[in-house]
């Protein structure tokens, strides 16, 4: 009888593409991770390798340059699909909850980098311009009603404050407590500015006090 044989199976690539894309995931939160606590024109290529647990050569491969990987750092693009990515009504229960997940479980406020702006010098206007157009304008375009942009800006600093007290003060009542329960707590108020409650706006001050004298 005639032997078949069997044509050899093609290895397929699937691993190691997985094993590229953690590489680069780990190599953007080491970048982020010092992008948060110093300067930017302070960090070497050698620092994020080190902290990725990675060699200087292999973030050029993927990356090209610094200023080309720092340009991934900065931009809100990706963080802020995740974050927005709920209904109107249930956003802010969402929002919430994915930057105290994103704290706990990943190790990276898809937000909080913001507040270190200042450190960055010219390149900290590149980040407040993409959180301006990336985040909160993103967030306004999806808001009905009056004073958008304002509700827009005050929902996001509200979750940058509880990132802060998370991720930066590291508040131990904040860190110990359940998700659920601070997400109970906190994302009514984020609600709040999403879909304010008809006819919840409140009167300017001095239309309070004039009643009042009435």
């Amino acid at each position: 009888m005639r032997a078949v044989s069997t044509p050899p199976t093609a290895a397929t690539p699937a691993p190691a593409r997985r094993d590229a894309e953690a590489t680069k995931a780990a190599i953007l939160r080491a970048a982020r991770h010092l992008l948060a606590r110093h300067a930017h024109g302070d960090i070497t290529l050698k620092a994020v390798a080190e902290r990725a647990g990675v060699s200087a050569p292999l973030i050029l491969k993927y990356f090209g340059n610094k200023d080309a990987l720092f340009a991934r750092v900065m931009s809100f693009e990706t963080d802020a699909e995740a974050l927005l990515d709920a209904p109107l009504d249930e956003l802010g229960r969402h929002m919430v909850r994915h930057v105290l997940v994103s704290q706990t479980q990943q190790g990276a406020d898809p937000l909080l980098r913001i507040v270190f702006a200042p450190l960055h010098g010219a390149q900290g206007d590149i980040l407040r311009a993409n959180f301006r157009s990336q985040v909160t304008d993103r967030l306004t375009a999806r808001l009905d009603g009056p004073d958008a942009g304002l509700r827009a800006e005050l929902a996001v600093a509200g979750l940058l404050g509880l990132g802060v007290m998370f991720g930066i003060a590291r508040g131990s009542q904040v860190r110990a407590a359940a998700p659920e329960d601070v997400v109970d707590r906190y994302a009514p108020t984020v609600q709040a500015h999403l879909t304010p409650a008809a006819g919840g706006r409140r009167a300017p001050a001095d239309e309070g006090r004039g009643r009042m004298k009435d």
